[in-house]
């Protein structure tokens, strides 16, 4: 088996509501819609976003680390575009300085990039 790719599908409880957030606060582009199914995209980062029961999985339990070639800048942009983050870009002990936000279902996103290496 070769995998080629994989995509995270986070439950939301309206696909207009949901594609509103992830594009005019996360700046993501609609790439497809299916009645109460979408895709959005930024860079080669894609999501799927699923309004519908049929799997019966609950609204806004997901999440998704979403690499960045930086976090500072975009965090205050999406800030001021009415994002609630929850926590502050911040280098971490495990090699990246994030940041995390929720979508209006409660879905987490941590945007991420990694530290700079240091000499020892």
């Amino acid at each position: 088996m070769k995998a080629t790719g994989a995509t995270t599908v986070l439950q939301v409880g309206d696909i207009a509501t949901a594609l509103a957030f992830y594009c005019g606060v996360l700046g993501f582009t609609e790439d497809f819609r299916y009645a109460s199914y979408a895709g959005v995209v930024a860079g080669q980062c894609s999501l799927h976003l699923c309004a519908h029961n049929i799997w019966k999985r609950p609204v806004g339990g997901g999440a998704v680390c979403i690499y960045l070639d930086e976090v500072d800048d975009y965090c205050k942009s999406i800030e001021a575009r009415g994002a609630a983050i929850a926590s502050y870009p911040a280098d971490q002990y495990y090699g990246l300085r994030d940041f995390v936000v929720s979508d209006p279902d409660g879905n987490v996103l941590t945007f991420a990039c990694p530290l700079p290496e240091t000499a020892e």
